[in-house]
């Protein structure tokens, strides 16, 4: 990689407040607030590697996708040089705007919050896309003979969400076809969808065995890039669960019925297709006429 490259990492967080109300509950040593100090740790140190790296943090909600970094408000010409000079510390300025950044976007995400319901399900496949076409924009405004290398890293708290099966597998696709890694780094229950986002996409699956060294496991794994995975001893890989989900219930299915026509999956044999309504011809067995007995001649 040159050096005039640029490295772009999009981090999207895992905030559904249910999930992370329960922790709470539970008085768990992993809040929200310590998982975002750990984000911006890895997001710290991810630009001051190289004056060329940039950042983005995604807020994946339960009903919605927010930008914690870059704001709507960021811009090129931002009060930088104002924030460093109040701070006072000699810290690298780009690193105090993002912070400040990721905690005033989080307070507002927080504050608009209006959960209904006791569903835990997060828009997951909604905040990559949304990280994809963040990635792209940023590779067309790179300069002439400049490239972009480009990945995303995923920490999902609460379960997986098999609604979103086939939304989440078409981006799982296009970062494939983009050469864009995905990662993951669960704190709770195994994700099979993530699994399979990983492991086709060339990135790293990791459940961390101790929540409160989120911190230590994000820097160990995730901060290296994946030409320097080669020179590191890392977690052996998981086994994959390549599962589908039925798109008549949702659910993960070992063994289904496929239609010939657009590929869905159903659990349940129907004669005809829910999704492109095609009708299938079924092939009945084959009646056997019962032989007529000759009638015996009467001598």
């Amino acid at each position: 990689m040159a050096s005039d490259d640029i490295n772009l990492l999009v981090i999207v967080v895992d905030v559904n407040p249910i999930w992370w109300g329960q922790q709470a509950q539970a008085e768990t040593e992993l809040t929200l607030s310590k998982c975002l100090d750990a984000v911006m740790v890895l997001g710290n140190s991810h630009m001051a590697m190289s004056r060329t790296n940039k950042l983005a943090v995604i807020a994946s909600h339960c009903q919605d996708s927010h930008f914690l970094y870059p704001g709507k408000s960021w811009g090129a010409g931002d009060s930088c040089e104002e924030d460093a000079s109040s701070s006072g510390d000699g810290k690298y300025e780009l690193l105090s705007v993002a912070n400040n950044f990721i905690a005033e976007e989080i307070r507002k995400v927080i504050a608009k919050t209006d959960v209904m319901g006791n569903s835990t399900d997060t828009l997951l496949a909604g905040s990559l896309a949304k990280a994809l076409c963040y990635i792209n924009r940023v590779a067309k405004d790179h300069e002439v003979g400049q490239e972009t290398k480009s990945r995303i890293l995923v920490i999902k708290a609460a379960e997986d969400c098999a609604l979103q099966y086939m939304n989440f597998m078409n981006v799982i696709f296009a970062s494939q076809k983009q050469n864009i890694l995905i990662d993951a780094c669960v704190l709770d229950s195994d994700s099979g969808l993530l699994q399979q986002a990983c492991d086709i996409t060339g990135g790293l699956y990791l459940k961390i065995p101790q929540k409160v060294a989120l911190a230590q496991y994000l820097l160990w794994v995730f901060l290296p890039d994946s030409e320097q995975r080669a020179q590191l001893v890392l977690p052996p890989p998981v086994h994959v669960d390549y599962r589908a989900a039925c798109f008549c219930h949702r659910n993960l299915i070992d063994i289904g019925y496929v239609c010939s026509v657009c590929l869905s999956i159903f659990c349940n044999f129907s004669p005809i297709c829910t999704t492109c309504e095609t009708a299938f011809k079924i092939q009945l067995p084959q009646m056997v006429k019962p032989k007529k007995k000759k009638l015996k001649q009467q001598t």
